[in-house]
């Protein structure tokens, strides 16, 4: 079944990354060929899929870097082209502690509600297949933008008020704890990614663009062999951000 799952998931992220290449050679419509450059930041709630689970809420780090996009034909109404991005991001993990009865649960040596969570710092690089509608030059236009996201782990922090070799597991209605003592095994995270936003353009000064994003992780930071103890870890993650691009070449009207 594992082998199987796996098998759909390099189908599909083979096909995104078709996707990109396409949107550079299909030149039927209007040619263009401008290129934009600038810089991005945002906000990231993120977490992950552990089976066995692991109650969670979300958990808040910081993203940003810069942006680049190429735009490379309009199609009747529609403008192609391709973004990519080279982001700072953190993601994780934030653990919701709660007893049978949905209460916090209070560690016996702090006499405090137990709290815990991780944060992973990583390099990522989305590459979508950028498509908006409305303004080109000046003024607004709605987009959409998808395709395979690749990440590479820099390290990792905990945040925590107990002993993590001494949870309260007597109150605890979850009694998953191996995370605690195990760091991120896989170093370099994939998945897929998409995002809908409205851009604005003004005529020497640049664009200005604002997205909401959601990232669902195909690789897993632990192992998930039989052998294994989590079967499934990967991410997911919401991100709003911010963008500014100006342009370094523009295509002649």
């Amino acid at each position: 079944m594992e082998n199987k799952a796996r098998h759909w998931k390099l189908k599909f992220v083979t096909a995104l990354l078709w996707l990109v290449p396409m949107a550079v050679s299909a030149q039927i419509g209007e040619h263009r060929d401008d290129l934009a450059v600038g810089v991005s930041a945002g906000y990231q709630l993120s977490s992950v899929g552990f089976l066995p689970k692991v109650p969670q809420v979300q958990h808040g780090g910081i993203t940003g870097g810069v942006s680049m996009r190429y735009v490379c034909e309009k199609y009747y109404s529609t403008i192609c082209s391709v973004y990519a991005e080279f982001n700072f991001t953190q993601m994780g993990w934030k653990e919701d502690i709660l007893d049978a009865h949905d209460q916090k649960v209070i560690n016996p040596a702090t006499s405090k509600a137990e709290e815990y969570s991780r944060t992973i710092n990583y390099v990522q690089v989305p590459v979508f297949a950028h498509l908006a509608w409305g303004k080109e030059d000046k003024g607004a236009n709605f987009f959409f933008q998808a395709g395979p996201q690749f990440g590479f782990c820099l390290g990792e922090s905990t945040s925590c008020n107990f002993d993590t070799s001494q949870p309260n597991l007597t109150d605890r209605a979850n009694k998953t704890v191996n995370q605690y003592s195990m760091e991120v095994e896989k170093k370099f995270d994939y998945g897929i990614a998409g995002g809908i936003g409205i851009e604005y353009s003004v005529p020497a000064l640049g664009h200005f663009l604002l997205e909401g994003r959601y990232y669902y992780g195909l690789g897993n930071i632990y192992g998930s062999s039989k052998r294994d103890y989590f079967g499934v870890s990967n991410y997911q993650g919401i991100t709003v951000k911010l963008t500014y691009l100006f342009d370094l070449k523009k295509t002649k009207n």
